[in-house]
């Protein structure tokens, strides 16, 4: 038995009106300071007046989120009671405001042991909007919560299907001038989640179709997006990003994420930065593995590929070839870190991706000797022949 689950989504032109319709009394903003200075949290607040729901903004969300944040944002709902938590920004906020609402509803709640198999309880108090500005981490449709402990340097990779969010508002208006190498950092984090939702061993009938359409999206848009900033390509990586976050988060992540995880918990590596350097590498890897998989992707996308053996590593090159289009980097020793800093935390990236969920689903799942290759392999740039 499996599941399909989404929240509303509304997207497209002019979806954060939707807002005005929406039923309550008070609001919390979870957000990070940009969002503020930007304007688009005056921006939601408008709306929500139209609505007749007061508004807070708790806008104290950090960049890998961590359990301490979530918890003060926690107490704040707490203080101040209201019927909708708002996630508003990136993958950051988005996560927090989970976490947030989730000890908002449950105080006596471990942050760190929220799991898919303990029920909370959550919509007695309040229920859930989140609202993107990035296009890449498609955390407004899942159920996923990723907090970082930081004492430990470790990212959590936690989650309850009740967490989804109840209305998902995707709006190109955030994503309009979205600095490129954010749309590149944020747009790699999607395609990741598209190709591993698509070839993961949780893979579904249901997910299968979505994650096949937002990859072709996304190789088809993220260079437009990234190079003039063209509107219609923007808005189009805002929806595939979406679309692939609904295909990850119905099926699974894999072996890509659990390295980009260890990557940025350890070297605080940005996370679509991440995940993405690896994914080349993890689709070398485990080709021949995902039972044609890879077959399937190189002909919805047009690519040429002699054999399904041979899907693979086409793949990987275009994928390589895309990052580097949008200068992506496709090899760690390219983003600054120097090999003896490498090799100190080696130990920590191997310990912290086996401790990743997401290392389990892999259609391949490498052994130890194989994990650390896989890391030697991607710090130099080596194809993977192993």
């Amino acid at each position: 038995m499996w599941f399909f689950g989404s929240p509303e989504v509304v997207f497209g032109e002019d979806a954060l009106s939707y807002l005005d319709s929406v039923q309550g009394r008070k609001a919390l903003i979870v957000t990070d300071e940009n969002m503020v200075t930007m304007g688009f949290v005056d921006l939601v607040r408008v709306h929500l007046e139209k609505a007749g729901i007061e508004s807070s903004v708790f806008a104290e969300v950090e960049p890998d989120p961590s359990i301490q944040t979530v918890k003060k944002g926690a107490e704040a709902a707490l203080a101040y009671e209201p019927d909708w938590i708002i996630g508003l920004g990136g993958g950051s906020c988005l996560d927090a405001a989970k976490g947030v609402w989730v000890l908002y509803e449950r105080p006596d709640v471990d942050p760190a042991g929220i799991n898919p198999i303990e029920p909370l309880g959550l919509r007695s108090k309040a229920r859930l909007i989140a609202i993107p500005t990035t296009s890449g981490t498609g955390s407004e449709v899942t159920w996923a919560i990723v907090l970082t402990d930081s004492e430990a340097e470790t990212k959590l990779s936690l989650g309850s299907r009740e967490a989804q969010a109840d209305i998902a508002i995707v709006d190109p208006c955030f994503i309009a001038d979205l600095p490129s190498r954010l749309v590149a950092d944020t747009g790699v984090d999607a395609l990741t989640h598209a190709i591993e939702g698509y070839t993961s061993t949780w893979r579904n009938d249901f997910s299968d179709g979505i994650a096949l359409k937002a990859i072709q999206m996304i190789f088809q848009y993220l260079p437009l997006s990234y190079e003039t900033g063209d509107p219609q390509a923007r808005e189009k990586m805002h929806n595939a990003a979406c679309m692939a976050g609904l295909a990850f988060g119905n099926s699974q992540a894999a072996l890509a994420h659990a390295m980009g995880h260890s990557l940025g918990a350890t070297l605080h590596v940005p996370h679509g930065r991440a995940v993405g350097l690896y994914m080349p590498y993890t689709i070398e890897f485990t080709s021949g593995h995902e039972e044609g998989r890879y077959a399937d992707i190189a002909r919805f996308l047009g690519l040429e590929v002699a054999s399904t053996e041979d899907a693979g590593r086409v793949l990987a090159r275009h994928v390589r070839l895309l990052m580097e289009r949008i200068s992506q980097p496709t090899a760690l020793k390219d983003m600054g870190i120097s090999a003896d800093q490498f090799e100190e935390a080696l130990p920590a990236l191997m310990q912290k991706a086996w401790m990743d969920t997401s290392a389990v689903t892999s259609a391949r799942i490498p052994d130890d000797e194989e994990l650390e290759k896989l890391y030697r392999y991607a710090y130099e740039g080596n194809s993977v022949d192993f």
